[in-house]
């Protein structure tokens, strides 16, 4: 299985499986000299992993990063840097009853088509397990932005769950952290709360949106055609398990405005720099950054893990039926938000490195 790489400067490799010994990142291209040790890291893997409350899957893992190279004296070196997590909470048994099935949602089906082979034990590969290894290197590029850009700030939030959304009216930043949704709306997070625990105890599962907002990145990131910002953006998010569609700034909705409410007007600041009136671009035109805030939304499908009946067929080319046991989560989006946030760091700094190698500082001057 080849493309396990994403990144242009900053480059990441993921490798291992759900039910493995271990997986994790080899991340190359990464600055020297950058601070970091594994408890930097550890604080975004910690906010990924499983079993922390009774709306994510119960399987128990520490997810605890290991720096294997890369790192000498408490800073990067410039070479690569090898991060392993290992696993330690594998009930391969749980998924014995779905060797020869396919699950209805799942990349069995297309694994197998493609490979001829596939680990049936939480998906191998396919596993949103993988994620983690993504947290621990957004966590490398978080450090390395703050180093060159102390002013970008990275924050991922749910904006719906199945049908419900939050009221824009009550967006709090304070409020992210303290529910287990991430969600800026407190009365929403109430509402979940009783709305998936019902989903949960019936075996059920739903789908979510997030959004992912970065704030402070500069003017000038991102090039015309092939190197837009948003375009890796949006192959950086559709890249994450059960991510179904990705939209920047107003999105699909932007196909509903006229011209005139759709343009975000341009006016100098006190600070003798441009402002705009609006954001519906997300902070990037012609796939570069404007200055703004780079909004990037995308939608996380239910999980396909579920206690009901469904038809399938065996590779054999059985018809049957199938209930996925063992542990998942019943709204996979919540874990899905640190996922986007490390993502959004890892192609921010990517830019950032590309930015500087081809152009230094800003050419065009305004004022």
């Amino acid at each position: 299985m080849s493309l396990n790489t994403f990144g242009h400067l900053f480059r990441v490799t993921t490798w291992g499986e759900s039910h493995g010994p271990a997986l994790g990142a080899t991340v190359d291209g990464c600055p020297p000299g950058v601070p970091i040790d594994a408890d930097m890291i550890q604080h975004w893997l910690d906010r990924r992993k499983p079993g922390q409350n009774k709306y994510t899957t119960q399987r128990r893992e520490a997810d605890e990063v290991k720096i294997l190279s890369g790192v000498f004296e408490g800073r990067t070196t410039g070479t690569p840097v090898q991060l392993m997590i290992e696993n330690t909470d594998q009930r391969s048994k749980d998924y014995s009853d779905i060797m020869e099935k396919f699950r209805p949602g799942h990349a069995d089906i297309t694994y197998w088509q493609k490979y001829g082979i596939r680990d049936y034990r939480g998906g191998g590969r396919s596993s949103a397990r993988e994620t983690a290894a993504r947290v621990a290197a957004g966590g490398l590029a978080r450090e390395a932005i703050k180093a060159m850009m102390p002013g970008v700030q990275i924050t991922g939030y749910m904006t719906q769950m199945g049908p419900h959304q939050i009221d824009r009216d009550r967006f709090d930043w304070d409020e992210i952290e303290n529910n287990p949704f991430w969600v800026p709306d407190a009365q929403a997070a109430a509402d979940w709360a009783d709305y998936l625990d019902g989903l949960r105890k019936s075996g059920e599962s739903v789908g979510a949106i997030i959004e992912v907002v970065a704030r402070g990145v500069p003017a000038g990131l991102g090039a015309p055609i092939y190197g837009k910002l948003d375009t890796d953006l949006a192959a950086a998010m559709m890249s994450i398990n059960a991510v179904k569609g990705v939209e920047i700034g107003e999105g699909m909705s932007s196909a509903m405005l006229t011209g005139t409410l759709n343009a975000d007007e341009i006016y100098m600041g006190n600070d003798g720099k441009p402002k705009f009136s609006s954001n519906h671009a997300g902070g990037i035109l012609g796939g570069i950054s404007t200055g703004q805030d780079v909004v990037v939304r995308f939608a996380v499908k239910p999980t396909s893990s579920i206690l009901s009946t469904r038809k399938t067929i065996t590779k054999s080319g059985e018809e049957t039926e199938i209930i996925t046991k063992g542990r998942h989560d019943p709204c996979v989006g919540i874990r899905a938000v640190p996922v986007g946030e490390a993502m959004m760091a890892c192609v921010i700094l990517d830019h950032l490195l590309l930015h500087r190698g081809q152009v230094g500082e800003n050419q065009g001057k305004i004022g």
